[in-house]
């Protein structure tokens, strides 16, 4: 599948500031090509995660497991898990190698392949939450556990991050508090889940 835009080269995922990315994926656009089905949406919400520091992070403390040993490869790959058994999470490992920083894509605004995400949700295409929420862009896009180690700047690859020459100003993102995390110490206050400004797809608007 050609992009539609100009896909992120591997150099994009190498900085060590993981807010700063969290904040500069807002406006571009996360797609999919998987079982023959292309998808794509527009990438309204995120939050930083930026291990060994950050308790909220799985990665906290240099904690390696099967899981998590994809945050420590060198950013620009996909990291997917389940969540409590119920949602998968689409995460992008960011940084240079064994610096286990990620940003959680939390919520798109649906731009291609629509029909076919409603389809995977079981919903009216022109349904708000299509995409809104981790777990929901995660079935709208066909992402899965399986996926996850993907690299998102190789030619081939299934999953991909696109820069179509939309950026946001400071004033019109907002910051707030990560969701979901009510046991990671002083971290649960770190506002470091940015989202646009006045998207009707973000999936809660605290914190602006």
């Amino acid at each position: 599948m050609k992009p539609k835009g100009k896909k992120l080269p591997a150099s994009y995922y190498a900085s060590h500031d993981v807010n700063f990315l969290a904040k500069d994926l807002l406006g571009k656009f996360l797609c999919t090509h998987i079982d023959g089905i292309y998808t794509c949406g527009k990438i309204v919400e995120t939050e930083a995660y930026r291990g060994p520091d950050d308790k909220a992070a799985h990665s906290y403390n240099n904690r390696r497991t099967p899981r998590t040993e994809v945050m420590y490869r060198k950013g620009g790959v996909a990291y997917i898990y389940f969540c409590y058994g119920i949602h998968h999470m689409m995460n992008v490992v960011t940084a240079p190698q064994d610096h286990p920083h990620a940003v959680l894509i939390r919520a798109l605004e649906p731009a291609e392949g629509i029909d076919a995400m409603a389809e995977r949700r079981k919903m009216e295409a022109s349904d708000i939450r299509l995409t809104k929420g981790p777990g929901a862009l995660c079935v709208a896009l066909g992402l899965t556990k399986d996926r996850t180690g993907t690299s998102l700047y190789k030619t081939s690859t299934s999953i991909w991050i696109e820069n179509r020459g939309i950026n946001y100003d400071d004033s019109e993102i907002c910051a707030g508090k990560r969701i979901g995390i009510d046991n990671a110490g002083d971290a649960v206050d770190w506002p470091w889940r940015y989202f646009v400004k006045g998207s009707k797809y973000v999936s809660a608007k605290r914190g602006c």
